[in-house]
């Protein structure tokens, strides 16, 4: 099988070093660094360049347009002749540090079991909880960089990494040094986000007010003070973390200066979204339900929807309205939630034809969705997302193909050649 070439731009490297990719058919995702997102009909304008070049210095996009203004000449030249060229993904909904597996719960579900059922039985969460505080950091930094460096391969250059398996105060640390550590040592920008708040550990059954008060004068002041999230989560939905719960730990959250990004109406509405959006949440993720009271508040707003389809896919739950939330006029992006439980798959590839598949969204609007939006559902659109000057040269070269639908098309393909990350 030809496995796809990962190549590394290291700021370190010898001065001025650069790359040029000339004769590429079609440049996507070609944007002004004043641009932030996109929603409603302009999510189905990929900006493109036909017959184009891209040059990059040090790990940045310095130059890009039409093949005969390219440059003569640089350190290296890739020939891109019947390739596109695209951002890399923007991953904005991930729980790749996780130990173990779920396998075992994938059977039940195939025997009737709900995602519920497994749960209440002391399956899901709590499972993969009880499982990673068994588990060494060492041993969670390895199965989570072999993860990561899959995702890269398969064109990956920017994610967000949750915590949430650990469910106690140990354990979150741990989850979150782990991400502190793969951080430091990938090329793809990872984003950390506080998920104490994914499900009530056992130990707690009695005493829920308890853990909310673990996670609000204990580790939320810890976690700030060794700068170990970016952003906070919370699992909004019946049986887990009431509306309530979920402002009081957001507010929280925002003394301690993590924005808000959310799980909320995956299984059940319960004004999660409203709630949300008045914390100034990033974005709301799931959505698999949704009224027309999440719409019209999502209208007025900065927050963006996120759609974890890989999700619905596994578990066989609807997926979020792609089609009502983009022609009320609203943003939109895609991630994988990758997670032992409901989204083993860290394959943006997979997500993009998904989309296309079953939310009915276009080609365009499914890689706008997950890279455009999804740099902006991680405070990245100042640097991924886009092939913009200045921003990383973190790109994706594609095998020979015909047209951009036919990336979603071919959903069993590898059709990657090469990952370019900029760091």
């Amino acid at each position: 099988m030809c496995k796809t070439q990962v190549i590394l731009f290291h700021s370190f490297a010898i001065a001025m070093a650069s790359t040029l990719i000339r004769n590429i058919k079609l440049l996507l995702g070609t944007r002004q660094a004043d641009e932030r997102l996109v929603k409603g009909e302009s999510m189905k304008a990929l900006p493109c360049i036909e017959n184009a070049f891209l040059l990059c210095e040090n790990g940045a996009i310095v130059a890009f347009g039409k093949n005969e203004d390219a440059p003569e000449r640089a350190d290296e030249t890739i020939d891109a002749s019947g390739r596109l060229v695209l951002p890399a993904w923007c991953d904005s909904h991930t729980h790749i540090v996780y130990a173990g597996s779920r396998e075992s719960e994938f059977a039940d579900r195939i025997n009737g079991l709900t995602y519920e059922q497994i749960a209440a039985k002391g399956g899901g969460i709590l499972n993969s909880a009880k499982l990673l505080n068994k588990t060494s950091e060492e041993e969670l930094f390895e199965s989570a960089w072999q993860r990561l460096l899959e995702m890269q391969a398969m064109g990956t250059g920017a994610v967000e990494i949750k915590s949430g398996y650990g469910l106690s105060y140990e354990g979150e640390l741990k989850m979150l040094r782990v991400i502190k550590k793969l951080k430091e040592k990938s090329a793809v920008c990872i984003k950390s986000t506080f998920l104490g708040a994914h499900a009530l550990p056992h130990e707690y059954k009695e005493n829920r007010r308890g853990y909310i008060e673990l996670l609000i004068n204990r580790l939320l002041p810890q976690i700030a003070g060794e700068g170990l999230a970016d952003f906070i989560d919370v699992f909004c939905e019946k049986n887990y973390f009431s509306v309530e719960e979920t402002e009081e730990l957001l507010e929280t959250g925002a003394r301690y200066g993590l924005q808000a990004k959310v799980h909320v109406n995956q299984f059940n509405i319960i004004g999660g979204v409203e709630a949300c959006i008045k914390h100034n949440a990033l974005s709301v993720d799931h959505l698999e339900l949704l009224d027309d009271n999440d719409v019209s508040a999502l209208k007025n707003s900065s927050t963006m929807p996120v759609a974890l389809p890989g999700c619905s896919l596994f578990l066989g739950i609807p997926y979020t309205p792609a089609r009502k939330l983009i022609d009320e006029g609203l943003p939109l992006a895609l991630a994988t939630d990758y997670n032992p439980g409901s989204c083993p798959s860290g394959n943006m590839n997979l997500v993009v034809s998904l989309a296309c598949i079953n939310m009915r969204m276009t080609p365009e609007e499914a890689i706008n969705a997950a890279t455009f939006n999804g740099a902006y559902a991680m405070n990245l659109s100042g640097t991924h997302g886009s092939i913009t000057v200045g921003k990383k040269a973190s790109l994706i070269i594609t095998k020979p193909v015909s047209s951009v639908a036919f990336l979603p098309y071919s959903f069993g393909s590898n059709l990657i050649e090469r990952v370019l990350i900029g760091c």
